[in-house]
């Protein structure tokens, strides 16, 4: 160790409680609200895997037309992500985040009238478009509040909210499915889309008044902690060393690629499941909706506390090479575990894909600690809208590639092997290709150099 390392000052016990106290305060005032938004976008985007029990026999829609209508919603997520983020950067988060979520939900609401699959590529398509950079955008945005070693946290709690819209999701899809078919005409199906859009087009007007771009302009706290929170943030950027801020000179780099990849694997498996979990628990017997919802429910709970769990070990033992490669290795075992007993044995098949979905869904709060390490600034906005974007495609292949072979073998299970393999791609690409990294502890000031 170098005397200029030993002698590196450290805050005082009493500042490091009161810089605790700032970011519990700056999580209470954000993560819940924009876990909400999560929840709404999550549940517009994937409410198709529970109105599929119905809507595919009463179109008379095969399961290939589903597939790919699932999965092209990730095409306008690749075309408009990297833009969408770049416009944060400029005009803010929250009249980014205001557009975003009124168009999705106005979107998800127009698809209760699709009668055509044409119409309803051309809405799923839509909706990618308007929901692109929200995900992204909220990463880029966590990074304007709190610094690398406390991010893996406030990304899992946040992230932790499309787990939470699968608990809620599911019994609200299936209990509307059940309850108001036939009311105005209309089926259960349609009433889904347009109750659970509704609330969409509410938050996106709310967001506008709600957020706050930067930690510099939140009123709602003091200038002593605005100060606190400027001065932390201020000793991560030091604590990273140099990090690239031109976006070209990013793409330049073999590593965003190799993340482009990794997340690429880990997304394939985490939309087949969403697609096509309520599938494979109809396929073991549960055929009404409710059951189906409540199942998946309960499923999606175990996933959000994974998710948040992941994300606090990893914060706490300063590591995410293992965290994500292991969570990314459980999931793709139990897919394993779920294509084998899938026809044999129910409960082995709803125990694997409630492992599977906390596997994969707590590898994701973690990668995202790996782009922020040599990304900052347009090189950030864009280089992490980037990954998401391309990586994405797995999540219109992935779906589509599942369909298209329940058509024609009749099962699931081929597939599922085929999703497997890919998702433990990613665990061996982190731990042979990802150096380890460690972050300074959360009190130390690390010197400018």
């Amino acid at each position: 160790m170098t005397s200029q390392a030993a002698a590196a000052p450290r805050r005082e016990p009493s500042a490091a409680t009161e810089l605790d106290g700032v970011y519990r305060k700056i999580i209470w005032r954000l993560i819940p609200f924009l876990m909400l938004l999560w929840v709404l976008a999550w549940i517009d985007r994937v409410n198709i895997g529970f109105i599929k029990l119905t809507m595919l026999d009463e179109l008379k829609w095969s399961e290939a037309v589903y597939g790919l209508g699932a999965g092209i919603f990730f095409l306008g997520y690749f075309f408009f992500e990297v833009p969408s983020n770049l416009l944060l950067q400029k005009i803010g988060a929250k009249k980014t985040i205001m557009r975003i979520t009124i168009g999705w939900g106005l979107t998800s609401i127009a698809t209760m009238f699709v009668r055509t699959p044409e119409m309803f590529y051309f809405l799923r398509f839509l909706l990618g478009v308007f929901e692109a950079g929200f995900y992204p955008g909220i990463i880029l945005y966590l990074t304007y509040w709190f610094p690398g070693d406390r991010r893996a946290k406030a990304f899992g709690m946040f992230m932790s909210a499309s787990a939470f819209a699968g608990v809620i999701g599911g019994p609200l899809a299936g209990t509307i499915m059940n309850g108001m078919h036939g009311v105005n005409g209309w089926s259960g199906w349609q009433w889904v889309l347009l109750i659970e859009g509704i609330p969409s087009v509410i938050a996106g007007f709310v967001t506008y008044f709600y957020l706050t771009d930067k930690p510099e302009q939140a009123n709602w706290l003091t200038a002593r902690e605005r100060q606190l929170v400027h001065e932390d943030l201020e000793r991560d950027g030091r604590a990273q060393g140099h990090r690239e801020h031109s976006m070209l000179a990013s793409l330049k780099s073999g590593r965003i690629w190799l993340l482009i990849l990794i997340f690429f694997c880990v997304i394939a498996a985490n939309s087949s499941l969403t697609f096509y979990g309520p599938t494979l628990v109809k396929e073991v017997g549960f055929t009404n909706p409710a059951s189906v919802g409540w199942i998946m429910a309960a499923a999606y709970l175990c996933g959000a506390a994974g998710m948040i769990w992941n994300g606090f070990h990893s914060d706490r033992h300063q590591e995410s090479r293992w965290h994500c490669g292991l969570a990314a290795a459980l999931g793709a075992v139990s897919l394993v575990v779920v294509a084998l007993f899938l026809g044999h044995s129910a409960l082995a098949v709803l125990l694997g894909l409630t492992l599977a979905i906390v596997g994969t869904m707590s590898a994701i709060p973690v990668f995202w600690q790996m782009p922020n390490r040599f990304l900052a600034g347009t090189a950030a906005a864009g280089g992490v809208a980037l990954i998401n974007s391309i990586a994405n495609l797995a999540g219109f292949g992935a779906p589509w590639m599942l369909g298209l072979i329940k058509t024609h073998t009749g099962s699931l299970a081929p597939g599922l092997y085929v999703v497997a393999a890919v998702e433990i791609c990613a665990t061996l690409l982190i731990l042979a290709c990802v150096p380890s990294f460690r972050k300074q502890p959360a009190g130390a000031t690390v010197p400018a150099h």
